[in-house]
């Protein structure tokens, strides 16, 4: 399989009323095309911290991320911003939907950021959106969701722009376990399609699901499982 992220000796520090932290200490890791990976280990690890860097939400303190070959660690801003809003889905514990827009509105959000016409933003929207069974659901806010539906809907959002990579950072953690196996079904069915996965979870049922297993600890990634 062709490789899809390359990561070298990542580092992560941060300073806290003076000390240094090391989140990070000389992480590696290497995921193909479609392949799907979880991330487990103990809280506070940094494990949320990973795939923000992942995701060129945060930037390491040194190291090398490579996608498709290519080092994301010497361009621009623009650049960065393309590769997310094109190349990444993000799937978080916590929807962050807009409350005032309905389920629709909030899946077509990021294609009209990106300049589609509404029409096409709208009918893309919609087709995912009975893809994962909220046909019905198209007009109600946030607020008059279930907690699976409204996951169901970030989840829409996330994969609107057709990415190549979807980064879940417990994508089930606030939801009940019938709730947050659906939602696993719909990730899976998505790799299925041909869309890589990192999911970080506390899940270790969910992680044996994924398959391939990887602990943070002490900083690196130590196979699992």
């Amino acid at each position: 399989m062709n490789s899809l992220l390359e990561v070298r000796d990542l580092h992560k520090t941060y300073l806290d009323t003076g000390a240094e932290i090391h989140v990070l200490r000389g992480l590696d890791l290497d995921l193909a095309e479609g392949e799907r990976l979880a991330i487990v280990g103990e809280s506070g690890v940094g494990k949320s911290t990973l795939l923000h860097i992942l995701g060129t939400l945060d930037k390491p303190t040194s190291g090398r991320i490579l996608y498709r070959g290519n080092d994301l660690s010497n361009v621009d801003e623009d650049t960065l911003s393309d590769f997310r809003n094109h190349d990444v889905g993000f799937v978080f514990q916590f929807h962050y939907l807009l409350p005032d827009f309905n389920a629709l509105e909030n899946v077509m959000l990021p294609a009209l950021i990106q300049g589609w016409e509404r029409e096409k933003a709208e009918a893309a929207a919609l087709k995912l959106l009975e893809k994962m069974g909220l046909k019905e659901r198209v007009g109600h806010q946030p607020g008059k969701l279930s907690g699976g539906e409204q996951q169901r809907v970030a989840v829409a959002r996330a994969v609107i722009l057709s990415p190549q990579l979807i980064l879940a950072d417990e994508p089930t953690g606030d939801l009940d376990a019938g709730t947050g196996e659906e939602i696993q079904d719909l990730l899976f069915n998505l790799n299925q399609e041909g869309i890589a996965m990192v999911v970080a979870t506390h899940n270790r049922a969910f992680a044996e699901k994924i398959g391939r297993q990887m602990e943070l600890r002490d900083g690196r990634l130590h196979p699992f499982g």
